[in-house]
């Protein structure tokens, strides 16, 4: 059974560029290390809810937008070896490929899928 990883980010607004550019460097060590699959996503329709949000999840501020992702892997297995190797990859170094968002507020987590529904024409699209 696959093994998902989500993750949102607030991210400076006028940071967008800066963080495609920051994915486009780092979400290749996921795929290399055994992902099959890297989504990252900029808000468009987030509403503030009632009770909670996403925006209080990472208390997000006026200038900020939200990021929502996740990475597709095999496994459990697949995604804690890689997690063990991520952080020696070169790729990952805050110095050479810095994150142009404040990670203290990135919330992440792990998840086992317990619905996975896919249309025949996603299918048909890969």
């Amino acid at each position: 059974m696959n093994y998902i990883d989500a993750f949102v980010i607030p991210v400076p607004t006028a940071n967008k560029k800066a963080f495609i550019e920051h994915a486009e460097r780092a979400d290749p060590v996921f795929m290399d290390l055994g992902a099959t699959r890297v989504v990252e996503c900029w808000a468009d329709d987030v509403p503030e809810g009632k009770h909670t949000d996403f925006q209080r999840s990472v208390a997000l501020k006026a200038d900020e937008s939200l990021v929502y992702g996740w990475v597709e892997w095999p496994d459990k297995a697949v995604r804690d070896a890689a997690m063990a190797k991520m952080m020696d990859d070169p790729r990952m170094n805050p110095e050479s490929n810095p994150m142009p968002f404040d990670g203290k507020r990135m919330i992440f987590g792990g998840f086992v899928p317990v619905v996975n529904l896919v249309s025949e024409v996603a299918e048909d699209a890969e």
